[in-house]
């Protein structure tokens, strides 16, 4: 058909920017599309059917992270979550308007609000990282100040897949009453997420990102945190987060939530395993270097450097031979500038706008690694 654009991925490999929707969670939200249609929040039969799904899901999501139900609201996504993370805790906190730490690597839905906070008159400073990505808790306590109301450090950073020292930073948080928030979007769902352990008063997540729906996600808030609803019209979700909630994705998040937390282990194992395939592969090609390699990763993400090279141009001569992966630019103001993670780790512009992020899924195959090397090999011989 005329304007149609042909689909020619064969083999997807940026699952850090989305992940296929699994069967299960496909099936379980069908009949709230149509038939069980009714809103949530009405007190007739048929929503009070779709109430309880959202509850039945609300218990699955929180099952995931190790929170109690009552301390999981839904949202649209993971930028909203990073968003009221940030903004709700700006206005419980209005009259301090207080001092907020948040790292140099966080995704730009935690930066670009920071910002928003700063041009409103609070005190916004960033962390620094090491040369692999990581925050160091001592490098927090040295920036904390009387009037700190919030910290703010991801989990897993999106780009290079390095974890950070989360529990010890939320350890170090709680013993000064200091309102600690992590995105765990590329977490949950990869590794064992528990709010507990990790110390955490909130913490965002994202279905999409676990073979969950697009445009649901959901923001822990740890009973007791001082919190305001950003999002102002009805009573939903406790008075906490206002509009008729989305139950179709919202019992698609929480199957997908339910699926990945029971396969946790077996996921680890196998993408742990495509990952080492992957990267015995990269690093025998000329001029490679993976970003974060030094420090602990999540199992889904490499990001991978090859000098002299163009991402933009690999991404798109990859995507011409059927493979799909992640550059580590963004574009802004029509311009490609690199890598804000890879330049706050010390990388070169040049360095930052050579990489490749490639993230798996546990729809990927070890013939779906081979022949991604082969094309890069290829790609790289034309250059």
């Amino acid at each position: 058909m005329p304007g149609e654009i042909q689909n020619r991925t064969q083999v997807y490999l940026d699952n850090a920017a989305t992940t296929p929707l699994c069967a299960a969670a496909q099936a379980a939200m069908e009949p709230y599309l149509v038939g069980t249609f009714g809103n949530a929040s009405s007190p007739y039969a048929v929503s009070r059917n779709a109430r309880a799904a959202v509850d039945r899901a609300r218990g699955q999501v929180a099952a995931l992270i190790g929170a109690q139900p009552d301390e999981i609201v839904f949202t649209s996504g993971g930028t909203e979550s990073d968003n009221w993370a940030l903004l709700g805790t700006a206005l419980a906190n209005w009259e301090r308007r207080g001092h907020i730490l948040v790292s140099a690597v966080e995704h730009h839905a935690i930066l670009e609000p920071a910002e928003t906070l700063r041009d409103l008159g609070f005190e916004v400073e960033s962390i620094g990282v090491d040369e692999n990505g990581q925050v160091a808790p001592e490098a927090i306590e040295h920036l904390l100040r009387p009037n700190t109301i919030l910290v703010s450090v991801m989990a897993v950073n999106n780009e290079v897949g390095v974890c950070q020292p989360v529990a010890e930073i939320g350890a170090l948080l709680r013993e000064r009453g200091i309102t600690f928030h992590t995105d765990a979007v590329q977490a949950a769902g990869k590794l064992s997420v528990s709010v507990n352990e990790l110390n955490v008063d909130l913490l965002s997540l994202s279905a999409h990102k676990f073979q969950g729906p697009k445009g649901v996600g959901a923001l822990f808030i740890r009973r007791g945190v001082k919190m305001r609803a950003w999002q102002r019209g009805g009573a939903q979700e406790r008075g906490r987060r206002a509009g008729t909630e989305n139950v179709p994705g919202i019992v698609g998040m929480g199957v997908a939530a339910e699926i990945a937390h029971r396969n946790l282990s077996q996921n680890q194992t196998y993408l742990n395993s495509l990952r080492e395939r992957l990267e015995q592969g990269l690093k025998s090609l000329p001029g490679a270097c993976i970003n974060g390699s030094s420090a602990p990763r999540a199992p889904h993400i490499t990001n991978v450097s090859l000098a002299g090279q163009r991402a933009e141009s690999l991404a798109l001569n990859l995507d011409l031979m059927g493979f799909a992966v992640g550059t580590g630019s963004a574009c802004a103001s029509g311009a490609l500038e690199p890598s804000h993670v890879l330049t706050a780790m010390g990388r070169s512009q040049s360095a930052a706008r050579a990489s490749l992020r490639v993230s798996l899924g546990v729809q990927n195959t070890v013939s779906d690694i081979d022949n991604f090397l082969d094309a890069v090999k290829q790609v790289l011989q034309r250059n």
